[in-house]
């Protein structure tokens, strides 16, 4: 399958999990992938995996919390790769804690990662998607935006991307830029790992119990997750916009 073929995709997070999948998908499907993640080194795997694919991919460092060093991030890859047709905003951190016991610094960490970065890559993308009359945002969210205990930071930061996603979607549309946001459930991933031994539970411990708790019986994949991403940013939804889809294996 080629949906992507002639398209320069941005990955943000994309050294591990859902973010590496997505990579790793796009380019699959034909894309130019730029490769983001905070560490350098980190990429690498990946962009080596894409190339060794038959893909085409390059490796960036980006510190999405600094508006500066997005915007000279995104200006890089639409002059190395020539333009920039999709973003996918994946970046994002936990730092897990009951209210009471939340420092401001926690809070203040992940609002900053999780929604001003998306905020700074979107502004910094749409003015090359504008003038090219074209462009596919799509931000990850998460089904902890309906409220999760532990995580009233992460929780209010994803319910802050669903609704900066509609918002650009009215206001990006009439520039035929599509804007959505997936919101997965519970995914295998080393964030997800790193939740668990948090609440004393091993990641496999962890993922039975979740699994127990989802109508198909198990968690995600971060691939599980890519395909849908890959849907949303591809001209198979060219008419979907303003839309977050929850991706989480049928729980309510």
């Amino acid at each position: 399958m080629d949906r992507y073929a002639g398209r320069v995709a941005l990955v943000t997070g994309a050294a591990q999990g859902i973010g590496a999948a997505t990579a790793r998908r796009l380019a699959a499907e034909g894309a130019s992938v730029a490769v983001v993640d905070l560490d350098a080194e980190r990429v690498e795997p990946v962009v080596a995996e894409i190339e060794a694919a038959g893909g085409v991919a390059r490796g960036y460092a980006c510190d999405v919390t600094d508006e500066a060093a997005v915007s000279d991030t995104v200006d890089r890859v639409a002059a190395d790769l020539n333009q920039l047709d999709v973003l996918v905003n994946n970046a994002g951190i936990t730092r897990d804690n009951l209210l009471f016991k939340m420092p401001a610094a926690e809070w203040h960490a992940v609002l900053e990662t999780n929604l001003t970065s998306m905020f700074y890559c979107c502004q910094a993308a749409q003015k090359h998607m504008v003038a090219a009359k074209y462009g596919r945002i799509v931000n990850l969210s998460s089904r902890s935006a309906l409220g999760n205990r532990g995580q009233v930071n992460y929780a209010a930061a994803k319910a802050g991307v669903q609704g900066l996603t509609a918002t650009l979607a009215i206001e990006l549309g009439p520039f035929n830029i599509t804007v959505n946001a997936v919101a997965p459930g519970y995914v295998a991933t080393a964030m997800t790992a790193a939740t668990a031994q948090r609440v004393g539970f091993t990641p496999e411990d962890h993922q039975r119990y979740a699994a127990e708790h989802t109508p198909l019986r198990r968690v995600a994949q971060p691939e599980e997750i890519a395909s849908v991403i890959a849907f949303l940013g591809s001209d198979d939804a060219s008419y979907v916009s303003g839309q977050t889809l929850y991706v989480n294996g049928g729980a309510r």
